[in-house]
């Protein structure tokens, strides 16, 4: 996005002047107006995931998934945005054809949010080229080295923007991907400097979140070259750090297998669980064993990113972070709470993982808190 400049001709800022007075930016952009910063500015909030992505729910079970209650309740526990991940098989199939019926629900789930005073992140989860597990899935990514499926994942947001362009820019923004995993980072920066360009061309004004290489790690955050003299930019790292604690007992995870004692704050795990633990996860755990875990280590592993945002002069938004529902409670308690005093000291915006899945705090079978308390620890004070 083209700077602001000082010295603005008379009837531009007049132009300008009117608008504010109006209320804010215009709904949606305009290629033709000088591009501005926006309004869209977040501090707590949480994805809606698994329902237009990772999800195989399709007809009257998707559709129930998510209703107009539910941005209704987050609105009213003190949220004031949402991350609405979609995946490419959700809104296209193998063809490239829309799903009118996905499409429905996408513009639905921005209606019902706007109604209740949510910002939305649309954020393209997975697409076909790029899949942000596919290593350990024994899959691989070809958007890096492919130039086709780069294109591709371009057009997926020119078709997205086509059909989302009026929506406000100070209420919806675009994450143009979720989690890259390209081997070298200059391959992601020229991926981001390749899909930035192609969006603002037709969307000077929207707010692009970007994340930074390999799962959007805080440790590849100094690698991330960020689109210069661009204010409508959101910095994006997720965290779940010690993934021990956190994903304890996860399937999916190399560290599953584990099924002695974690505590937090303090040392993970003490030498006698280290001894009785499978010989073939303790190369993975043995750096539990030794490292002090608190508030002060999760600020340290989160220096690299608040600092580059601050050099740009951009927002710091942590994207995802959450704790595995079968964990235990008081030891995920004491990590939120953490985890929230360094986002309110150091102004990170965040959103949890999850509302309603297996990191939630929603149960949408029973139609009920299924942790009450986090949802409490997750926005005390919202409404002060």
């Amino acid at each position: 996005m083209k700077r602001l400049f000082a010295k603005i001709a008379l009837v531009m800022g007049v132009a300008v002047m009117m608008t504010s007075c109006g209320g804010g930016n215009p709904k949606g952009d305009n290629s033709a107006s000088a591009p501005q910063e926006n309004g869209f500015k977040i501090k707590r909030g949480t994805n809606v995931s698994h329902w237009l992505s990772q999800s195989k729910e399709r007809g009257d079970e998707r559709r129930n998934h998510i209703q107009e209650d539910d941005f209704y309740r987050l609105d009213s526990l003190g949220f004031d945005h949402v991350r609405l991940p979609i995946d490419e098989e959700q809104l296209w199939d193998e063809n490239g054809t829309k799903i009118p019926e996905a499409w429905g629900l996408l513009n639905n789930a921005l209606d019902w949010a706007r109604k209740y005073n949510l910002r939305t992140i649309v954020d393209l989860h997975i697409i076909r080229a790029h899949y942000f597990n596919a290593v350990n899935e024994g899959a691989s990514n070809t958007l890096f080295t492919d130039s086709v499926a780069q294109q591709g994942l371009i057009n997926l947001w020119y078709q997205l923007s086509d059909v989302l362009k009026d929506r406000d820019v100070d209420w919806v923004a675009y994450e143009f991907m979720n989690e890259p995993v390209a081997e070298e980072h200059e391959q992601w920066n020229q991926l981001v400097a390749k899909v930035h360009k192609a969006l603002r061309e037709r969307e000077p004004n929207r707010t692009l979140v970007i994340g930074s290489n390999r799962w959007q790690g805080h440790e590849t955050f100094k690698f991330l070259k960020v689109p210069e003299g661009d204010k409508n930019i959101i910095l994006s790292f997720h965290y779940y750090n010690p993934m021990i604690l956190t994903h304890y007992g996860a399937w999916w995870t190399p560290t599953w297998p584990y099924k002695g004692k974690v505590s937090y704050p303090g040392v993970l795990i003490s030498a006698d669980d280290y001894k009785a633990a499978p010989d073939s996860i303790k190369p993975l755990i043995e750096q539990y064993t030794t490292t002090e875990w608190n508030r002060e280590k999760i600020h340290e592993q989160m220096k690299d990113a608040i600092e580059v945002a601050k050099s740009y002069g951009l927002q710091l938004f942590c994207g995802e972070w959450g704790v595995f529902e079968p964990v235990d409670r008081d030891l995920a308690y004491a990590w939120t709470k953490d985890m929230l005093s360094v986002f309110d000291e150091f102004d990170v915006a965040w959103t949890t993982w999850c509302y309603d899945a297996d990191f939630g705090f929603w149960d949408q079978k029973k139609h009920d808190f299924k942790d009450k308390k986090l949802a409490e620890l997750l926005t005390e004070g919202a409404k002060k």
